[in-house]
């Protein structure tokens, strides 16, 4: 079995994937630790086999499991939740058991396993969602072992923390805070004035960053198609919510195209750099055949190049 994923999940883990150097503060939020932003980020397999009890495997997919700077020691692993429930921990537990087992070692007569350090982020929360959950597993002879499980509730970020604890990570899930409020503020324009001048604020800020060098435009950009993403699914049913906040953060709803502006990019620039690489060959007197076979590119399309070359010569 195979858990299906939400349009939140996907939220997350493009978020990862794609801005991966924002999960860094978060990381500092809910660990208390002080990372600079600059480390490395390695990221390992999220799919994992978990071995039931008939002797059968359940494929598992994590939200996201990585290291900083190589170190072993310095492994995350993050669930992103919708709702509190009583089988998050269990899956927590399973996740990190098994990322545990993948990079476990022996000893001698010695089975070592290392667990990662884990965190949820809950994209609803109530009263009754605890601010970290328990761990205890207890051995046959008498010993126990218990390990805390923070918890990141999103809807209690105000605008402010969030960008001053840079967790711009969140700014997607953001809506979530106004979600018990969607039916007044889709009734009433006055209602939802707060909401729309708090997102007015937000487009601002990703301005100001991304022009102080802080954030670049693919990031700036990827967070406003994200958090589109996240109003299209939270507000299926409030057309006024959805138009309102979507015309102050601009791009069309659900197309990433900042991801397919930048792969186009770097498509280019690759097929610049083979051109020029064809163009030094063809000077050296190397067959077309040769250059196409050492630039891995059609022959007829470096033949097209050396022509143009030779036209312009």
């Amino acid at each position: 079995m195979i858990l299906a994923n939400t349009p939140y999940d996907d939220v997350f883990r493009t978020l990862l994937n794609d801005c991966s150097r924002l999960i860094i503060p978060v990381i500092n939020e809910m660990f208390h630790t002080s990372y600079t932003g600059r480390e490395k980020i390695s990221f390992s397999p999220n799919e994992h086999f978990l071995n039931q009890q008939d002797g059968s495997e359940e494929k598992r997919i994590t939200d996201s499991c990585l290291m900083l700077d190589g170190d072993f020691y310095k492994r995350y692993h993050f669930e992103c939740e919708c709702l509190p429930d009583n089988t998050v921990s269990v899956r927590i537990f399973e996740y990190d058991s098994q990322i545990a087992l993948d990079n476990s070692r022996i000893e001698g007569n010695k089975l070592i396993v290392t667990f990662p350090k884990s965190a949820v982020l809950f994209l609803r929360s109530n009263a009754n969602t605890p601010d970290e959950m328990i761990i205890r597993i207890e051995a046959m002879n008498g010993e126990a072992l218990e390990y805390a499980i923070p918890v990141m509730k999103t809807q209690k970020y105000t605008i402010e923390e969030i960008f001053e604890k840079k967790l711009l990570f969140l700014i997607p899930f953001y809506i979530f805070s106004h979600e018990s409020r969607f039916e007044e503020y889709n009734s009433s324009e006055e209602a939802m004035e707060p909401l729309l001048k708090e997102y007015q604020d937000i487009e601002k800020r990703l301005e100001e960053l991304r022009n102080a060098g802080e954030i670049d435009e693919r990031t700036r950009h990827t967070i406003i198609d994200m958090s589109n993403k996240v109003l299209e699914n939270i507000a299926q049913k409030y057309d006024n919510v959805k138009k309102g906040v979507h015309d102050i953060m601009g791009g069309q709803v659900l197309e990433y195209e900042t991801k397919t502006i930048f792969n186009e990019g770097i498509e280019e620039g690759l097929s610049r750099k083979a051109k020029a690489t064809a163009i030094k060959l063809f000077k050296k007197n190397t067959p077309v055949y040769e250059i196409a076979d050492i630039i891995d590119e059609d022959i007829t399309l470096v033949q097209d190049w050396i022509d143009e070359y030779a036209g312009l010569g």
